[in-house]
């Protein structure tokens, strides 16, 4: 039993030593710094956005011991990623998993730079499930919960699994009192938004709503139970323009049903901002059809 005891202690030390390169010491805000993960070995770090509070006067401190000036990329605070580009090559990137071995009770390590050392908790995944949104709207491929302690300065760091690969990037921020990590899927769709536009684009209608249970006639009719009334449409925005008036029901957008909150969200993608989409309401008891150009969310 010590031999084996002693092996996985090894084992988890050599894990550590050798994620130790990928991960970055990130300054971007007054108190405790945080950590990051190299994007790639021109200089591209990914972060949490919420440990990034400043959007210049930002150093990245490196594996070798080196502070270097780093400058914002862009950030997306709905799934709590930043983007910098720090002034350094020949950094390594880590090996990422793409989580579809992942399992309930696996072993994991939470591996953070918060000083110029790396450091490391352990824990295990606690639970995972499909895609979500999170709290802020964004969409999260998979669900990936640990019961790793995050110590201050960890957020922005990976969890790297028992194979030395980088399951995804811890945060502390999106549900508060949960340890989650943006899985490697997310990451990869966002940094490169980031890296191309600046910003993550995002459809946006202008109106406020709630799902409510539709007439048994209506419900056999349209195929669902529900709907999105709406309870409030903005002065001039994309909606109103559209022809929604407050009190119609959304049952589809752009052909897809919406039956709840997420099923609207799920059609303002940052592909239809400026399209033209078709709109199904029921109003007045009536199934009608609307053409809305989708708006930017600012």
């Amino acid at each position: 039993m010590e031999q084996v005891l002693a092996n996985l202690s090894d084992a988890l030390a050599a894990t550590v030593e050798a994620s130790g390169p990928s991960v970055v010491k990130v300054d971007a805000r007054d108190r405790l710094a945080a950590s990051g993960i190299v994007w790639s070995a021109d200089g591209v770090i990914v972060t949490a956005h919420h440990v990034v509070e400043r959007d210049d006067d930002i150093g990245v401190g490196l594996p070798d011991g080196r502070t270097v000036a780093a400058a914002l990329v862009g950030r997306d605070p709905t799934t709590d990623l930043a983007v910098l580009r720090a002034e350094a090559g020949g950094l390594t990137p880590p090996a990422w998993s793409d989580a579809s071995s992942a399992r309930v009770g696996h072993l994991v390590l939470a591996v953070g730079r918060p000083g110029h050392k790396a450091m490391a908790t352990l824990g295990i995944i606690s639970a995972l499930g499909e895609g979500w949104r999170t709290p802020a709207g964004g969409q999260v491929d998979h669900y990936v919960q640990t019961d790793v302690v995050m110590y201050p300065g960890f957020s922005g760091g990976p969890l790297v699994d028992a194979k030395g690969q980088v399951l995804g990037l811890n945060t502390s921020a999106l549900l508060r009192g949960v340890s989650l990590a943006v899985p490697a899927a997310t990451l990869r769709r966002i940094v490169e938004t980031l890296l191309v536009h600046g910003r993550v684009r995002r459809g946006y209608l202008g109106v406020g709503a709630q799902p409510v249970r539709l007439p048994a006639a209506l419900a056999q009719q349209l195929g669902q139970e529900t709907g999105l009334l709406l309870v409030s449409v903005e002065p001039g925005s994309p909606a109103e323009q559209g022809g929604l008036l407050l009190g119609d029901t959304i049952v589809a957008l752009a052909g897809q049903p919406v039956a709840a909150m997420d099923g609207l969200l799920d059609g303002l993608s940052g592909e239809r901002v400026g399209v033209a989409v078709p709109v199904r309401v029921v109003r007045g008891g009536q199934v009608q059809e609307l053409t809305v150009a989708i708006g930017e969310r600012g």
